[in-house]
């Protein structure tokens, strides 16, 4: 079974004005329309079993919002992650809903909601979090549409990890978005969770195959950021790594499958 642990995807009527805006902000091309329906039918072309949907609260009030669309959404094959503002100030309480309402986690970005990952003021909510065991599913590294502040890098991510050693973290674009000779310095090798969106197409292949063997192997999990990158075009990248059938095993899908089941 093939999971991919980071896609996104809208509201049909939403996708129709969201992606043209975030393909003009990053000076990127969708390669799906951005709605269920069509990232269903890239699933289906790539043999992709299951995909985690991540949203993205850019308000507070968006909360709510995305909570009904991920219940309407939800599926065998859609896994969506509601998402919390960390200006919201029921945010303490959203993480217990979230939790009662049944979802493995949520998703947080720190551009998108203007936010660094230690801040103090966040002690609660990264509690709850730990205390509920949801995934706290976290942009790393730099964004390709926003100025490059360090608010998610990988001392930052290491240090949240110290800080909430029970906290399932997974830290997103193999750690830390073009940043990865620090992730390779600082985070590989701990015990945090790696899932690789998003990489792939700009590391060195050396570099790679480095960085996904010194990392211990139940920790490493696929993604591709569609529709950001094509789910085909990674998953082949993927599989032309010289890599051994058990680790890659590991991260197309049965460390996922492991990870989901610790958070039902």
């Amino acid at each position: 079974m093939i999971i991919d642990f980071h896609t996104h995807a809208f509201p049909d009527t939403i996708a129709a004005k969201a992606i043209p805006s975030l393909e003009k902000a990053g000076n990127i091309t969708a390669h799906t329309m951005g709605t269920v329906g069509s990232l269903l039918a890239s699933m289906d072309l790539a043999g992709i079993e299951r995909s985690i949907i991540c949203s993205i609260a850019t308000k507070p009030e968006q909360f709510e919002a995305i909570l009904n669309w991920s219940r309407e959404i939800s599926s065998d094959r859609l896994i969506p992650l509601p998402s919390i503002h960390p200006g919201d100030p029921q945010c303490i309480e959203r993480v217990y809903m979230v939790q009662r309402e049944g979802f493995a986690g949520i998703k947080m970005h720190p551009y998108y909601q203007n936010y660094f990952l230690n801040e103090e003021r966040l002690t609660p909510f990264y509690e709850a979090l730990s205390d509920t065991g949801l995934m706290l599913v976290i942009h790393c590294g730099y964004d390709i549409a926003y100025p490059r502040i360090r608010c998610a890098d990988p001392a930052g991510v290491l240090s949240l990890h110290n800080r909430f050693p029970q906290l399932r973290l997974i830290a997103t674009h193999f750690g830390g978005w073009d940043i990865w000779d620090e992730v390779e310095e600082i985070l590989i090798g701990k015990k945090i969770y790696m899932e690789i969106s998003f990489a792939l197409h700009y590391l060195k292949e050396e570099q790679v195959v480095r960085m996904l063997n010194k990392h211990p192997p139940e920790y490493l999990l696929f993604g591709s950021d569609s529709p950001w990158i094509d789910q085909t075009e990674c998953i082949t990248k993927l599989k032309a790594l010289p890599l051994g059938n058990r680790l890659l095993d590991r991260i197309l899908g049965k460390n996922a499958i492991q990870l989901l089941q610790e958070c039902a």
